[in-house]
């Protein structure tokens, strides 16, 4: 059986303004590679509730599971929340689990549980939770959207959190060889070796390194035999 699909959407101004380098959908490609679970899109878009919305809807019914980060945040421009209820058809409130979270860390830290923070509390219906260990937040799942943080270390927790939680597939593996040839010179045969080997990704990205200049061939799947196969194929054809 085919791996489950997924896609990203990154959510802010400040990603897109180039204020914030984004480094969550490196993190989770990482992340969902070895859980099995196959990250076939990632988008961004900006801090707006018609893009976010259109952008959740086709990418809910298009993939097995979303992953979103940014926007969950106490702030009048946090409104991802919103905009994940408003693509569902579903009502969002302050919902008394999440409120008692965010109480207790309150309480703990010495801190006020202001409108601001409660802002945090507010839980599409239908949703469930997504534990954040870092700040106590939560994210939550509605359908197939789990909607989590922008802040790379509290994203990185909420994807441990919710990862064993999803059923994966079989990991992707990968073997690398370089060829000191460029791409003009070793395209040929290399078409034809992906062509003897359909179920592999097979992979072309040049170098250039102290005056050096090649290309680094890339073979991904899920059947560790193949690979070994045709990376034995692709050494033969290139022996250097």
């Amino acid at each position: 059986m085919a791996n489950p699909t997924a896609a990203m959407l990154v959510i802010g101004d400040e990603i897109l303004s180039g204020r914030t380098r984004d480094s969550n959908m490196h993190y989770l490609a990482g992340e969902l590679t070895k859980h099995g679970i196959d990250l076939k899109e990632a988008r961004m878009v900006s801090d707006d509730h018609a893009a976010i919305v259109a952008a959740v809807k086709h990418l809910s019914a298009a993939y097995d599971h979303i992953f979103t980060s940014g926007g969950i945040g106490p702030t009048h421009d946090d409104i991802t929340a919103d905009c994940i209820a408003a693509a569902f058809d579903r009502s969002i409130d302050v919902r008394d689990d999440a409120r008692a979270l965010l109480a207790a860390h309150y309480e703990r830290t010495g801190s006020e549980l202001n409108q601001a923070r409660l802002r945090m509390a507010r839980i599409p219906d239908g949703a469930t939770l997504i534990e954040n260990p870092v700040s106590v937040a939560p994210g939550f799942t509605l359908e197939n959207v789990h909607v989590m943080a922008g802040v790379p270390s509290i994203f990185e927790s909420m994807v441990a959190s919710i990862l064993p939680t999803l059923t994966g597939g079989a990991p992707l593996l990968s073997q690398t060889l370089r060829i000191n040839q460029g791409e003009g010179e070793i395209a040929g045969p290399l078409f034809e070796l992906a062509k003897e080997y359909p179920d592999l990704m097979i992979g072309s990205y040049p170098f250039q390194k102290d005056g050096a200049h090649g290309s680094n061939i890339v073979i991904r799947g899920t059947d560790g035999t193949q690979i070994d196969a045709a990376m034995t194929k692709l050494s033969d054809l290139f022996p250097e």
